[in-house]
């Protein structure tokens, strides 16, 4: 199950999967293009190891890289309830 973390201003999606039995939550982050149809990525939390990148230059991978880390502690937390919707009574 993968649940909606968050939007950008860009139409990047960014979504998590619940905690796995292991401890590790997967992160996937997908951007639409014209030219390719979609860009993406995948970083398993809690050892931020990127997989699976197609399309981003080093430099989105790098605002990746950062928002991935300051927003870790949520979506660990919130893989565990169900979606940040869940969490928040939506």
């Amino acid at each position: 199950m993968m649940y909606p973390y968050m939007t950008l201003n860009d139409d990047t999606e960014i979504t998590h999967s619940e905690m796995k039995a292991d401890g590790s939550v997967r992160v996937y982050i997908e951007t639409p293009d014209a030219k390719d149809g979609f860009h993406h990525a995948v970083c398993w939390l809690p050892a931020y190891r990127w997989e699976d990148v197609s399309g981003y230059s080093n430099d989105e991978m790098r605002r990746f890289e950062r928002l991935v880390r300051d927003n870790a502690h949520l979506m660990l937390e919130f893989s565990q309830c169900g979606g940040v919707l869940n969490a928040a009574g939506a």
